[in-house]
């Protein structure tokens, strides 16, 4: 389904938004918000290809970063970009550990947005494709199943957020390699957040803290990053 779903209450950024999509080829719905929002997507018979959501929103149905929790528990897979004012850092950094898939800042050129909306979609289908292929992982007493999106550590289910998850996939399929901040970053939030790399450090640490002894299978390598042994 090529449809995306545009949450915005402001006018004239909404319209933009749409029109740009629709030139590139993508059949949009706009939502004034969250209430409709959400209303939709539970009466739709499929989810859409992607929802690009303010952060600022009005009432009813929550601000924007409310929202984006609701999908991460009810629609894990559905990509999800925010958009934040100028300077609204904490907005930005809270998206991403809520799992937005990337990030645009007002005032936006159109065909930035285009190509970041392109490139979701293209790590989506990718991710979606390895899942399916992959079988389940193993590391220090930790099980990974991708196709459930399920962690048990020694045979104990284990509850991680949609990022804590992705990044504990990625290191997974990597074991034995030493990953960098910079590539965890790109390749697990999809783009470079620089000066972020706290945020790799963040997941981590709170990784360590659900598995528990298992923790010992993720190495820090000084001044490097991280790898599963």
């Amino acid at each position: 389904m090529n449809i995306i779903y545009i949450l915005e209450d402001d006018d004239n950024i909404r319209e933009l938004v749409a029109y740009a999509l629709a030139g590139a080829g993508f059949e949009t719905r706009v939502f004034l918000n969250g209430e409709g929002f959400l209303s939709a997507l539970k009466e739709a018979g499929s989810l859409p290809a992607m929802a690009i959501l303010d952060i600022m929103l009005p009432a009813p149905g929550g601000d924007g970063l409310e929202i984006l929790r609701g999908l991460r528990r009810a629609y894990g897979e559905l990509p999800v970009i925010i958009m934040t004012a100028k300077g609204s850092e904490h907005e930005r950094i809270r998206g991403l550990e809520l799992g937005a898939d990337d990030y645009v800042t007002k005032p936006f050129s159109v065909l930035e947005l285009v190509s970041r909306v392109k490139a979701v979609l293209r790590r989506s289908r990718a991710s979606k494709a390895a899942s399916l292929e992959a079988g389940a992982l193993e590391a220090c007493g930790v099980e990974l199943a991708p196709q459930s999106r399920s962690v048990r550590v020694g045979g104990l289910p284990v509850h991680l957020t949609f990022k804590e998850f992705e990044l504990l996939h990625y290191l997974m399929l990597n074991k034995g390699l030493v990953l960098s901040r910079s590539q965890l970053l790109e390749n697990v939030w999809g783009f470079d957040f620089e000066g972020e790399t706290r945020t790799v450090d963040m997941h981590i640490r709170m990784l360590r803290q659900k598995l528990g002894e298992s923790a010992a299978c993720i190495e820090t390598i000084r001044n490097v990053g991280y790898r599963i042994i």
